[in-house]
């Protein structure tokens, strides 16, 4: 074998080791602000665990309960296959849509356990498959037991694509989801409770990114995951360039009724943090769906939910509890790199994305990389593979 094809063969077998057989929104050379992990994920938090369930099968006309079935679910382990707790908090920029669990941390500042993201039908048996694993997991076979917990789950909605009346995701999926669920590389686009899920009329779904930010000798990292859902075919914004404006045909086939999506997003770090400052993280959020041309429409549901995984020690009585905190003076990094985790981790979704016909023939279609890269040259914000090697030697 000649020595020029040795090594992008080579390339292409690490990435498939790795789970990254498709290039990201960075690999195109979409610039992005910002440093970030390893695996560029939510993942890059130590002890997160990321798993799936996608369910694709059938095709052609809707038959309520049989399917084309176009759907799945993603479960977020803050702290391994353990029900421990960390801090969190929540926020709302749109309302039209569910996450379980938040008037717990609304008022105690904790959540337990998995966190789940599924479509809008499948909410509730989400929740209670992640409910009985956590039972079956860690019950003490106490006489009352609280292991079951108040499980945290979002939605999004995939009946353009999905036979979402049809309830096809059962606990066995989320139970596989979360014995599955592992750290490392973690894959996007059409996976997951993303699978089925449309992104500003392009094929959307899940996507991930992470910051890793210096606060004096301390390094922390913040890791975002979201399954993306929204968004007008104008609206797209990618690194700051018009992108939804400049491609205006791939409009989706739909033989339905239109509904505009959602966006659940999950930000995690290891920055010892407050639930006051979670929510102030959490807001941040709005900023990154702005950047890439979210407004939050009325039929939009954008719940967003952060946490830390340095949780609070408490002394041999359990008579106190001691937090540690970054001082307000100094959130200014972890709401940046929340904001750009967020940004490029919708982008990311929607690069790894590909077309997907559905039910009744709907179709919608991934945008094509060469385009995107066409328009991001035209406005001069293209990464040249040069560049990038010149900016890594620095």
């Amino acid at each position: 074998m000649k020595k020029t094809l040795l090594l992008p063969l080579l390339c292409l077998a690490v990435l498939s080791v790795m789970g990254q057989s498709k290039p990201r929104a960075r690999d195109l050379g979409i610039p992005f602000d910002g440093k970030p992990g390893t695996y560029n994920a939510i993942t890059d938090v130590p002890g997160i665990e990321v798993g799936y369930k996608t369910l694709i099968r059938g095709e052609g006309q809707l038959k309520a309960g049989t399917g084309p079935v176009r759907t799945g679910v993603t479960v977020i382990l803050p702290k391994g296959k353990s029900n421990e707790g960390v801090a969190a908090a929540w926020y709302s920029l749109n309302g039209d849509g569910e996450m379980t669990g938040l008037p717990y941390i609304e008022d105690y500042g904790m959540t337990y356990g998995p966190i789940g993201i599924t479509n809008t039908y499948s909410v509730g048996v989400v929740r209670d498959a992640i409910g009985e694993w956590n039972f079956k997991h860690f019950s003490e076979g106490d006489l009352i037991d609280f292991s079951f917990g108040l499980p945290v789950v979002g939605e999004t909605f995939d009946g353009i694509l999905n036979d979402i009346n049809g309830f096809h995701v059962k606990k066995e999926d989320v139970w596989e989801a979360l014995d599955s669920a592992k750290g490392g590389p973690v894959s996007e686009g059409n996976v997951g409770g993303g699978t089925g899920m449309s992104l500003f009329l392009f094929k959307g779904g899940s996507g991930t990114a992470s910051r890793v930010i210096k606060l004096d000798t301390a390094t922390y990292t913040v890791g975002a995951f979201i399954q993306g859902n929204f968004g007008g075919r104008g609206d797209l914004m990618v690194a700051g360039v018009p992108v939804g404006r400049e491609v205006r045909d791939l409009k989706p086939i739909i033989n339905t009724k239109e509904k505009d999506g959602s966006i659940i997003v999950v930000i995690a770090t290891d920055a010892p943090l407050l639930p006051t400052q979670l929510k102030q993280l959490a807001k941040r959020v709005t900023i990154g769906v702005a950047r890439t041309g979210g407004i939050g429409r009325n039929s939009s549901g954008d719940i967003f939910l952060a946490f830390s995984t340095r949780t609070p020690s408490t002394n041999k009585k359990g008579t106190l509890e001691t937090w540690q905190a970054v001082p307000k003076e100094l959130m200014d990094n972890l709401y940046q790199a929340t904001a750009e985790a967020t940004e490029e981790a919708i982008i990311n979704a929607l690069v790894a994305a590909e077309t997907m016909e559905g039910i009744n023939g709907n179709t919608i279609y991934a945008l094509p990389h060469t385009r995107l890269q066409e328009v991001m040259r035209k406005y001069n914000r293209l990464n040249a593979p040069e560049q990038k090697a010149k900016k890594a030697k620095k």
